[in-house]
């Protein structure tokens, strides 16, 4: 079966560089960007429940953007002027630029991992060490700084955001004939929106680990993901399209 209409579960690129929209013109086919899970804050209500203080610590660790959000949203709720004395450590140069929208960009206060992973921020962190850190995360949070909990760092995880399922409305057409994942949550989404779903002839696609995990404890199979040739999830679909149509001829 030709594929013609693909699911990314992921919000629409803002670039109109993306290599997506490269895909539909070359292979003719339709990308529609849907999540199947969609990110919402902890009330400060929801927030107090866990007993944290956030006027207690003075550095806080961000590992998303959407950490930062959450972060300066419950402060604001939680009426907690953040002191200009908070210091920051993010796990990219993206992240700790996105601190600009709530607050000024000093280097002696923001400091973030050169290669945008854990082992760039966790020296960062132990220089540091003497400092009490707030680890913002969601509920299903899949720590990527390990080695907190082995280290000599005074830190405590504030949950202030959960991932809850994007339900299709009634009438949402599901006419797909292919469905790329990037997380467990997504294909659990899946499932439960469609909780009689059969894949047939709908390819699937995932990357991560975790996510390529999910998509087999879940009984279905895994048609697409990307490799050390196709490093990106565009590329890995675009390979798999390539296929599709030298098999057709």
């Amino acid at each position: 079966m030709k594929i013609k209409k693909i699911l990314v579960s992921q919000p629409k690129p803002s670039s109109e560089k993306s290599p997506y929209f490269d895909l539909e013109s070359k292979y003719g086919v339709e990308i529609v960007f849907r999540p199947f899970i969609k990110v919402e804050g902890l009330s400060s209500k929801e927030f107090r429940q866990q007993k944290i203080s956030i006027g207690d610590y003075t550095a806080v660790i961000f590992t998303a953007r959407t950490a930062v959000d959450n972060y300066f949203r419950l402060a604001k709720e939680l009426r907690y002027d953040v002191p200009d004395t908070m210091k920051y450590f993010c796990i990219s140069e993206t992240v700790a630029h996105y601190l600009q929208k709530y607050t000024v960009y000093r280097k002696r206060k923001i400091f973030y991992s050169e290669n945008g992973h854990a082992d760039g921020l966790m020296p960062l962190i132990e220089k540091h060490k003497k400092e009490v850190f707030l680890y913002p995360v969601s509920d299903v949070h899949e720590s990527k700084l390990p080695e907190l909990e082995t280290k000599d760092i005074n830190f405590r995880r504030a949950v202030m955001y959960r991932t809850v399922s994007n339900d299709f409305g009634p009438d949402e057409p599901f006419d797909y004939n292919m469905l790329i994942f990037f997380t467990p949550s997504g294909v659990k989404s899946l499932l439960s929106n469609f909780p009689d779903f059969e894949q047939g002839d709908i390819a699937i696609g995932g990357m991560g680990n975790k996510t390529i995990e999910e998509i087999k404890a879940s009984g279905l199979r895994l048609d697409v993901t990307t490799t050390p040739s196709t490093p990106s999830m565009a590329a890995a679909i675009g390979k798999y399209l390539e296929s599709e149509s030298k098999a057709k001829k």
